[in-house]
């Protein structure tokens, strides 16, 4: 966990997004805190991460998302060496 974002602010924020139920809710909270581009930058990263965990190549990400190879080496750098973050999430969204 990065201790320079630990901050009784920020834990408010993660504990209302713990409260949202349904994906409709989260997509009510996150239009309402960020704007339209910042939603859909968050995808993309969170695609990115998981296009790299199924093992597809910069060149078939940046074909598929047309993000920078900035962009993907440092989603990637996260998974490698993150907080776990991205890891974890993938784990409890993977589809059998």
């Amino acid at each position: 966990m990065n201790k320079n974002l630990k901050a009784p602010d920020t834990d408010f924020l993660f504990e209302a997004v713990l409260t949202l139920k349904t994906v409709d809710e989260c997509y009510n909270f996150f239009e309402d805190l960020c704007t339209a581009a910042e939603i859909k930058e968050f995808s993309r990263r969170f695609a990115v991460a998981k296009k790299l965990s199924d093992k597809k190549s910069y060149t078939e990400i940046i074909s598929e998302t047309g993000l920078s190879t900035a962009t993907i080496s440092r989603v990637n750098t996260c998974l490698k060496y993150g907080a776990g973050g991205y890891v974890l999430a993938l784990e409890r969204t993977k589809k059998d």
